[in-house]
């Protein structure tokens, strides 16, 4: 039988201003790369990505997420709410961190186009 690992997954998600929607996530302090027309590569960290593309549908984009692993909830709450704070993504928004029933501490961030971001710290086992 053939190997059918899968070694990496990339979501699509919508921008309504492909060109703010790509400052954003570089203002987060992840990698953005043009890969085609309409098209960008967003970089987390080796073998985490997601595209960026220029199509926007506002029921789509508002009910798409991203949950993203984070070693400090409360740390990445403070760094988001630094970058909003310049008034250069005023639809964008954040939440405080706050601790979800499955386990985990939780940053909830709207990007500019209504993509909700879960900014995930999970707590240790107790």
């Amino acid at each position: 039988m053939p190997d059918l690992k899968a070694t990496d997954l990339r979501p699509f998600v919508p921008a309504k201003d492909f060109a703010l929607c790509k400052r954003f996530y570089a203002a987060l302090g992840w990698e953005t790369f043009d890969v085609g027309p309409g098209l960008a590569l967003v970089r987390l960290a080796d073998e985490q990505h997601f595209y960026i593309q220029d199509y926007y549908v506002k029921a789509f984009a508002e009910n798409s997420m991203l949950h993203v692993t984070v070693d400090d909830a409360q740390a990445w709450y403070a760094h988001v709410a630094s970058v909003l704070d310049g008034g250069a993504f005023p639809e964008a928004r954040v939440q405080p961190p706050a601790r979800q029933d499955y386990g985990a501490i939780v940053v909830f961030v709207h990007d500019p186009s209504g993509v909700l971001l879960h900014l995930c710290q999970w707590i240790p086992n107790r």
